[in-house]
């Protein structure tokens, strides 16, 4: 029994481990996309998702 509840214990740190990378990763995003929109005027051609390059350090993705 008492291996069970160690090991439910062991099993909620981890889940509120992953909950908190989670968000921290959100944050982050949220944080970066909010960045780049700031960054720019509104409607300035050839800039973000429709073609060209934002920035030199957006051409390569990090690795896993």
């Amino acid at each position: 029994m008492f291996e069970y509840e160690l090991q439910k214990i062991r099993v909620a740190e981890l889940i509120r481990s992953a909950e908190r990378e989670r968000l921290v990763r959100e944050i982050r995003a949220a944080r970066r996309q909010s960045g780049r929109q700031a960054d720019r005027p509104a409607g300035e051609p050839g800039q973000g998702p429709e073609g060209g390059q934002d920035r030199p350090g957006d051409r390569f993705v990090r690795a896993a």
